[in-house]
């Protein structure tokens, strides 16, 4: 243990520094005995082959009152993803440098302190939060049907519960699993992997002797000289993320560790389609349903009302959950009955007629 060998070893006695210097030795020393164990046995610290992914186990459809869910844990690596589906109101508002906008679709990314054993504040978003949340988000995005195609805003959360080893790739598989819980039509189910790399001597670049290993633990990511997330479907890749720690990457190696993410990205795919295969054939009964329509610019005022009471009353009477109304003349109803969304169509449309 290095409190342990710290005891031995203060700085009263051997000087200012002493201490960084015998962590830095001992990470040195475990680096290279991962390195050694890799080029003499083809194995890694935990016994696993360097290709080889860590068992996956998958409950989709674990939450019953969300509109979708799923479980994804992966080795010692496990996060809880929820979908929810909502209108054209329930985007996401957006306000930068850029000015002002809304985005569709977003994935929230949480990482609490108890998912790795231990205790903390919990409060404002922090870095790591939003790199790999928006890195999952990236990846999943490729798949997404248009909002022509699917009228609905997305939210994916993605709460880790148990982390050691690539967080961010697990809430791809359990995120794309989540939206294919709630029905939503993605083109093809996504998956990440994490890639790490080990070397004999960190201040070269990668040479023939650099062994790279597949879905990397927390221990190979901190230790190693690479974290490359690749994530995809069986047709490419979607998303990518690439730290290293060497003074540079061959083209070979490269070309090794994009081959081996994408042999086990397919093989992560297997897992998650021996779960779901494919969406849902229905949308399940939380999620409210649409009606789009259009009418003429000019009648816009005439929907909304003085201080929005028109529209209030179009919610109201006819039960809708929400009723937006765009710039450019296009409405948007939702809500549980189809009867009711016809009817709260029909009569907006008779509203502006000849308005």
């Amino acid at each position: 243990c290095i409190e342990e060998i710290l005891k031995d070893f203060t700085e009263e006695e051997y000087g200012p520094g002493i201490t960084n210097a015998i962590k830095a030795a001992l990470k040195k020393l475990v680096s290279n005995r991962m390195f050694h164990k890799a080029k003499t046995e083809s194995k890694r610290i935990d016994g696993r082959m360097l290709d080889e992914v860590r068992p996956i186990d998958i409950d989709a459809g674990m939450l019953p009152g969300v509109h979708g869910s799923a479980l994804f844990t992966r080795g010692e690596s496990q996060t809880i993803a929820t979908a929810t589906l909502g209108d054209k109101g329930m985007q996401k508002r957006l306000e930068n440098v850029g000015g002002k906008g809304f985005k569709r679709y977003y994935l929230q990314y949480s990482f609490p302190p108890s998912c790795i054993g231990e205790t903390g504040r919990v409060g404002g978003v922090k870095r790591r939060e939003v790199g790999h949340g928006n890195l999952a988000e990236r990846a999943i995005l490729p798949a997404l049907p248009t909002e022509e195609e699917f009228p609905y805003s997305l939210r994916v959360e993605s709460l880790i519960t148990e982390s050691h080893g690539s967080t961010s790739m697990a809430s791809v598989c359990g995120g794309c699993l989540a939206l294919m819980d709630a029905g939503v039509p993605i083109a093809r189910p996504v998956a990440g992997i994490a890639m790490g790399m080990l070397l004999e001597n960190n201040e070269f670049t990668s040479d023939d002797e650099a062994y790279v290993v597949s879905d990397i633990l927390g221990n190979e990511d901190a230790l190693g000289t690479m974290d490359f997330k690749v994530a995809g479907d069986k047709e490419g890749i979607t998303a990518f993320q690439l730290d290293i720690k060497c003074e540079g990457l061959s083209v070979q190696t490269m070309e090794r560790a994009l081959e081996q993410a994408r042999v086990g990205r397919l093989h992560i795919l297997g897992e998650m389609n021996k779960s779901l295969d494919k969406s849902r054939a229905e949308l399940p009964a939380t999620v409210p349903r649409m009606a789009t329509f259009s009418i003429d610019e000019a009648s816009i005022g005439k929907v909304i009302g003085p201080g929005g009471k028109t529209i209030r009353s179009v919610i109201e009477d006819f039960g809708l959950s929400n009723m937006d109304v765009g710039e450019d003349g296009q409405i948007q109803l939702s809500g549980f009955s189809t009867e009711k969304l016809a009817e709260a169509e029909e009569f907006v449309k008779k509203l502006v007629a000849g308005g």
